[in-house]
């Protein structure tokens, strides 16, 4: 299937400084990878509304951010959370990039979309930077689908081994959407406990202890494949961290690179009757260069096939 990567040149000016582990290696390890598929439609991000954002976010926090982004060297927004002259453009191009993918999808210019780009969001809360992350891309883009396209069940997958805390923060309490994450727990930043179901019992939380295996952990993504099947959503977004690799620095759970390819097709097999493969990703976390690349390729594959 027609399926296309959203990529934008400004990823590579977003500077967190030397030893961050947030750093511009990712997105070209993955672009570097994918270049070598001949079968993906490439494009870069268009304009969009800035109001978008802040049917996510706050309008103060919006634009206190504005007002962030230094003119010359570094400013955290939070104790790991770094950007420079260059992320501004960056972080408002990540949000712009997902909305490429919504409209490029719904306008049949392809079947899915997967989004390469840096600061990653799904730690941004509704007032709050957090965790690398500025701005709720995948947050942002539930809303535009609801908003615009008048999608009454849309899914949001988080696999990133971190909670997608900023996510649930934003969607909680949208009985259109079935927000899910598995991540490991006890871990930053805390919280996606099984009790956190959302206001409407609309969200599955699913904590994993470290050193979760492939084989535990698709164990407990059935859990997830079953309630996805209930909801039958009409569009699927993922949030696409691939830092519960075992070889990530960051993270203990130990999935293999082929695991990606196989969270990515277990979804698309069983929803394809409801939303007809409409999916987009967007990356998140992922550390280790080598299995970012790799997993991120396993992914895309399944979007080809499945998508």
């Amino acid at each position: 299937m027609k399926t296309a990567i959203i990529t934008a040149k400004s990823s590579l000016n977003h500077n967190t400084g030397s030893g961050h582990p947030e750093s511009i290696s990712r997105v070209t390890s993955i672009i570097n990878k994918l270049k070598k598929n001949k079968k993906l439609i490439w494009k870069s991000p268009t304009s969009f509304e800035k109001d978008i954002i802040k049917k996510a976010h706050s309008s103060s926090y919006i634009d206190n951010i504005e007002n962030a982004f230094p003119q010359k060297g570094l400013v955290f927004l939070d104790g790991d959370t770094v950007v420079s002259p260059g992320s501004k453009d960056a972080t408002f191009d990540a949000v712009g990039s997902i909305i490429t993918a919504i409209d490029g999808v719904e306008n049949n210019e392809f079947n899915a979309a997967h989004c390469v780009t840096r600061p990653p969001g799904h730690h941004a809360e509704k007032s709050k930077a957090m965790g690398f992350c500025v701005i709720n891309n995948i947050g942002v883009a539930a809303n535009y689908l609801i908003s615009k396209y008048k999608y009454k069940r849309v899914a949001v997958l988080d696999w990133d081994c971190h909670f997608g805390n900023g996510t649930y923060d934003i969607l909680r309490s949208n009985e259109k959407v079935f927000f899910s994450s598995l991540h490991q727990y006890p871990y930053y930043p805390g919280g996606g406990t099984e009790h956190e179901k959302g206001d409407h019992n609309n969200a599955l939380n699913i904590p994993l202890p470290a050193g979760t295996n492939s084989k535990e952990y698709f164990d407990a993504y059935e859990h997830m494949l079953k309630r996805l099947k209930e909801f039958r959503p009409e569009f699927i977004l993922m949030s696409a961290g691939f830092d519960a690799h075992e070889d990530d620095p960051l993270c203990q759970l130990n999935l293999k690179s082929r695991d990606y390819y196989e969270i990515t097709r277990r979804v698309l097999e069983i929803t394809k009757q409801f939303c007809n493969g409409k999916v987009v990703s967007i990356l998140e976390g992922g550390y280790d260069l080598n299995a970012l690349a790799d997993s991120a390729n396993e992914h895309v594959n399944a979007l080809i096939e499945f998508g």
